[in-house]
């Protein structure tokens, strides 16, 4: 299955961010990707961490056209099904009920529109060295459970894929549990991982996760300088079941990257080396 990563430069105006999604999604899809994913905040990286809140949607369970309150939802939804894809919608912000807070939440759609998933990120960061100091839980409500889905690509294949976002990636457990029922073979972390930890840990812990579990990785990106001062790591990239990687956008800036997964290679690593089955714990 052909896969893309969108890496973005997202800045603090949504229709702008909008439109830069769209080309990107359609570069993807015209080079036959199947599944698209966008990095964590396509849709907002503001001057202030509250301006999220400000742009915040209610879930929307059916999606009406011509209605205003949902129009993220509705830009991820149309590009789904204009391009006959499976679209992983990054991350955008979604009210959370009896709160003044909001969920960072991570919305798939198929190649007909309709949502078939919803994964609230449950870590939420905070990092401080001095210097630069975030605190996503002044903002943001943690999510409480591990989600993943299945989906078929057009030769017929069912993959399994897990959800994640960007800080959960240092936390093997969750991942554990995505693969606890059954294994998963993709997963999938939308990001906006900050320059700093991003050099040291970015590519480290995604090539862990993908060897620990046996499967594929894709991480879309937001990398660059953004409009607030904040910069982020970028390295978009899709990591193999040996944990070889088999694309990464090196440069900042906004990009697509494109690799293609094989459910074969993943069989024939699982069959060499069945780690799975070997858990004991």
């Amino acid at each position: 299955m052909k896969v893309a990563a969108v890496q973005m430069v997202s800045t603090p105006r949504v229709d702008e961010n909008f439109e830069v999604a769209r080309g990107l999604i359609a570069e993807a899809a015209a080079t036959g990707a199947e599944l698209v994913a966008l990095p964590e905040y396509f849709c907002l990286m503001g001057q202030h961490d509250s301006d999220k809140l400000d742009i915040a949607e209610p879930l929307a369970d059916v999606l009406i056209p011509g209605t205003h309150s949902t129009p993220m939802q509705h830009v991820l939804s149309e590009s789904a099904r204009e391009h006959g894809i499976w679209l992983i919608g990054g991350t955008l912000p979604i009210r959370a009920p009896d709160s003044d807070k909001v969920f960072n939440t991570t919305l798939v759609y198929g190649p007909d529109g309709a949502r078939v998933a919803r994964y609230d990120k449950v870590h939420l960061f905070c990092f401080d060295d001095g210097q630069r100091r975030y605190d996503e839980a002044a903002t943001l409500r943690p999510g409480s459970a591990p989600v993943a889905f299945d989906l078929t690509d057009r030769s017929g294949q069912t993959w399994r894929v897990g959800l994640s976002v960007c800080y959960d990636l240092r936390f093997p457990e969750l991942f554990r549990q995505l693969g606890a029922q059954q294994p998963l073979d993709l997963i999938v972390l939308p990001a906006a991982f900050t320059d700093t930890t991003g050099r040291a840990h970015w590519e480290l812990l995604l090539r862990a996760r993908a060897v620990e579990n046996l499967c594929h990785v894709l991480a879309p990106a937001q990398g660059g300088l953004h409009e607030n001062g904040r910069r982020t790591f970028g390295h978009s990239l899709a990591v193999g079941p040996w944990g070889e990687v088999l694309a990464c956008r090196r440069e900042d800036g906004r990009g697509v990257v494109l690799a293609e997964l094989s459910k074969a290679r993943q069989t024939q690593v699982r069959t060499q080396l069945p780690a799975l089955a070997h858990r004991v714990l």
